[in-house]
């Protein structure tokens, strides 16, 4: 059944999508800025083609590597089947930046002078089903007794506003960095990317919305990861982003269960 008949049409479809429903491993995937389509209702917002298919739209490549970890965790993935372009899932409601109408150098003649009813629109037809379905799913994870940790999957533009960034993967946390410094321990010898701490966005920059919502309350262990995008163009670059990444999560975890073994508690 479609989450709102007025909103999509038939082959729109849903607006998200849960992949490795029975997935057994403790890690809950997600990736917010999954996709790049449009509903057909807004055709293509008054964007080009080459806008439609940059960054602004989408985070290229975050759900291949999403996809490839989700099979060697054996972890459930849920992600969002439509383009930020239209409503940011990692947003809430009241954030300006929930519903661009400029973002970096590209005007969005589809999002300017938005109603309020159109605003309300977009909110219940993609953000309230997206975080819904994460909701309900670690409810029905703590119900079959399996612990959840949330990891949620992005990806960055090598170049933001002229500016080339050095990072290559980011470790993201807001006030719960457990599993953050975990990871950046692990990764502290490796010379494969170059790993850093909140870089290149940081919890004061809003991008930690979905771990705020379902992980800090719960005291979920949580962390965002952000690669950037020019190594993960093809299935070579994805396959190997995801290889280093669900091996720095296993690890990590491992590390963390054998403190608190260590600790007693």
């Amino acid at each position: 059944m479609l989450a709102e008949t007025t909103f999509f049409t038939e082959s729109d479809g849903e607006p998200v999508a849960v992949e490795n429903v029975q997935g057994r491993s403790e890690i809950l995937l997600v990736c917010e800025h999954a996709s790049r389509r449009l509903p057909e209702r807004y055709g293509n917002l008054g964007l080009s083609e080459d806008a439609l298919a940059s960054h602004i739209a989408w985070d290229p490549g975050a759900l291949a590597v999403a996809q490839v970890m989700s099979r060697q965790l054996d972890a459930t993935l849920i992600y969002q089947r439509f383009s930020r372009l239209i409503y940011d899932c990692n947003r809430p409601p009241e954030s300006p930046a929930a519903m661009r109408d400029v973002s970096e150098i590209f005007r969005i003649p589809g999002n300017e002078n938005l109603s309020e009813a159109e605003k309300s629109l977009r909110t219940t037809s993609l953000y309230l089903p997206f975080q819904g379905a994460i909701r309900d799913e670690i409810a029905a994870r703590r119900a079959r007794g399996l612990e959840t940790v949330l990891v949620t999957v992005h990806s960055f533009t090598p170049v933001y506003f002229g500016r080339k960034r050095a990072v290559e993967i980011g470790i993201l946390h807001d006030k719960d960095s457990r599993l953050a410094d975990a990871m950046l321990r692990s990764a502290v010898d490796t010379n494969l990317y170059r790993v850093e701490r909140n870089e290149p966005y940081g919890a004061a920059d809003g991008v930690t919305h979905t771990l705020e919502v379902h992980a800090l309350p719960a005291g979920l262990l949580n962390v965002m990861i952000e690669i950037r995008n020019d190594l993960i163009v093809d299935e070579t670059g994805q396959g190997v982003a995801a290889d280093f990444l669900s091996g720095l999560l296993r690890e990590s975890m491992d590390a963390l269960k054998a403190d608190n073994k260590n600790s007693g508690a």
